[in-house]
């Protein structure tokens, strides 16, 4: 990485990792300890701290925090800025499947979030999704016609779950539906870990013509329980460039090409770089 200084809201995106790694290593941060490590002032952890609090990410505690005892309810804030460059990268790639007039089904993955982002400009697309703030982007800065079909809130990921299947009965196919995943396998498909998750995403599966799967190369070969899609109901998929030759080669030997995105690596290794250079 280059001796540019990094831009201070990056900077701080940077000193939020930090502090909530430590949180899910330990379970406590002490402010003294964070302003040592960050080399930054105990004034400026304080506010950082805060600001993870407002989000419902940690509570503060007379010296430092501690992890949420509502830690489900900002945990989509969590996962959404892990890795965001890469995933922006990843999204961005995923995003020239889509044209103007679609009809498409997002998840409520961190990953299809920032699809949507990348969605926002395309005209009249025709949007089903469980994800809540998905669905309110979309409402906000574009003109697609947004469908929640409803459900049971379910906070850990900010998504509406339940009677999907139902709803979507006999009401035609869509072109293409994107979804984030748990982990991924050849013999079981995608796999969450929440049963309600699994069962939305499965409903919104069955009338995908094309499925386009995308996550991060860290999810590869960590555990899933609940299988959403089928192998061969897996159209493609999409991750970084850290994801190894034999893991592609084993998709592709079942027929589903997997697309490593250009540039991944390289905003990867500059963010456990820039990670180290905070901790030194």
């Amino acid at each position: 990485m280059s001796d540019r200084k990094l831009a201070p809201e990056r900077v701080e995106g940077l000193r939020e990792e930090v502090i909530l790694q430590e949180l899910r290593d330990t379970g406590r941060v002490n402010v003294k300890e964070l302003a040592h490590r960050l080399s930054v002032s105990e004034v400026t952890i304080r506010k950082d701290l805060d600001v993870l609090e407002d989000r419902s990410l940690l509570r503060r505690v007379r010296g430092g925090a501690v992890a949420s005892s509502r830690g489900e309810e900002g945990s989509f804030v969590d996962r959404v800025r892990v890795d965001s460059a890469a995933k922006r990268a990843i999204a961005r790639e995923v995003a020239q499947l889509v044209q103007d007039g679609d009809s498409i089904a997002i998840d409520s993955s961190s990953t299809s979030y920032y699809l949507a982002e990348e969605l926002v400009d395309r005209s009249d697309l025709i949007v089903v999704t469980f994800g809540l703030r998905t669905a309110s982007l979309l409402v906000e800065q574009s003109n697609a016609t947004v469908v929640m079909p409803g459900g049971v809130i379910r906070r850990q990921s900010g998504a509406m779950v339940g009677s999907f299947g139902n709803a979507l009965e006999g009401r035609g196919r869509l072109r293409a539906g994107f979804f984030g995943t748990a982990t991924v396998s050849t013999m079981h498909g995608m796999l969450e870990l929440s049963s309600e998750e699994a069962a939305t995403k499965r409903a919104l599966v069955s009338v995908c013509d094309e499925v386009y799967v995308s996550f991060a190369s860290s999810k590869i070969g960590t555990f899933g329980i609940n299988s959403f899609a089928a192998p061969n109901e897996v159209t493609g998929l999409y991750t970084d460039e850290l994801a190894d030759d034999e893991f592609a080669e084993s998709w592709n030997d079942i027929g589903v090409p997997v697309t490593r995105v250009t540039g991944t690596r390289i905003l990867l290794e500059a963010r456990v770089k820039a990670l180290r250079g905070l901790e030194q």
